[in-house]
């Protein structure tokens, strides 16, 4: 296929290299002359503006930092300027309302979308092992499948326009919850005199597994490798957790639904990003404990 993708940054730009690799042809856009680069590098034919990357595509892809954005790219360079029939993914993490109306517009245009955000970090946009929950219609979700699985390893349709963004916010507050939870345990542990690799190898096969502590220990040198064993370099960088936090925090509101443990985690988090650890993975806040 002929793919237009737009936002080439971190987790664009190795998703743009991975659809390349599965044999599309990839109309590459990003603001950044840099990423443009690396596209060029990695297979892509690269575009200096998104109207003129989507001309003649069947598919459009984008990954890109928040719903303004997303909005503003898909009413003014992508609706009514990509050919008729194009399907659009946006795999963005986003909130829930503008997916459904950058969606619905699409719609009104005569074109289907549906919302795709990822969960798996740089690594595995790079290693094309993401997974996607998809909102959209059964239609829709059909014609993007084969494109996501070229990017991922697994592709879940989780609901019409928005359940991607809905599945995305509500898995990543449950695992702020969990890294906070797990990071609470290993420290207290540690401070009575537990050895922290003892206490890993009795919860991690018993009551306490969670992926946080069995797949992404956020301690360093306990279980298994991890950012934690890099300095908290990689990974998932604070910043983006608390994003997506944001986002949870602000759909609870607009749900009426009850979250103090989330909003707990939402608040630690705000405190430690403005600390200036943005830039460090999720899991470096066990060094406030």
């Amino acid at each position: 296929m002929k793919i237009a993708f737009i936002g080439l940054g971190n987790m664009g730009g190795g998703m743009a290299a991975n659809l390349v690799k599965a044999g599309h042809e990839v109309n590459a856009f990003d603001l950044s002359a840099d990423a443009l680069d690396t596209a060029k590098d990695n297979g892509c034919r690269t575009f200096m503006a998104a109207r003129d990357a989507v001309q003649g595509v069947e598919a459009v892809v984008s990954m890109l930092p928040n719903g303004a954005i997303v909005n503003s790219v898909y009413a003014e360079d992508v609706i009514g300027v990509a050919p008729a029939g194009a399907v659009f993914l946006d795999c963005s993490t986003i909130d829930v309302a503008t997916a459904k109306s950058v969606a619905a517009t699409a719609t009104d245009a005569g074109y289907e979308m549906v919302d795709a955000p990822v969960s798996g970090g740089i690594a595995a946009a790079n290693d094309g092992t993401l997974t996607f929950m998809v909102g959209g219609t059964q239609s829709a979700f059909k014609r993007a499948e084969a494109i996501l699985n070229a990017m991922g390893k697994a592709v879940i349709h989780a609901g019409d326009a928005g359940a991607g963004q809905t599945a995305k916010i509500c898995n990543n507050m449950l695992l702020a919850v969990h890294m906070i939870g797990t990071c609470e345990a290993m420290k207290m542990a540690e401070k009575l005199g537990l050895d922290p690799q003892t206490f890993y190898d009795i919860s991690s096969q018993s009551s306490g597994y969670n992926w946080s502590l069995n797949a992404y220990t956020p301690m360093p040198g306990v279980g298994v490798p991890s950012p934690a064993d890099n300095a908290y370099q990689g990974g998932f960088a604070t910043a983006l957790m608390l994003k997506d936090l944001r986002l949870a925090m602000e759909a609870a509101e607009g749900s009426d639904s009850a979250v103090p443990l989330s909003s707990r985690a939402a608040a630690l988090y705000e405190d430690y990003n403005g600390a200036g650890n943005g830039q460090l993975d999720f899991s470096s806040i066990i060094g406030t404990y």
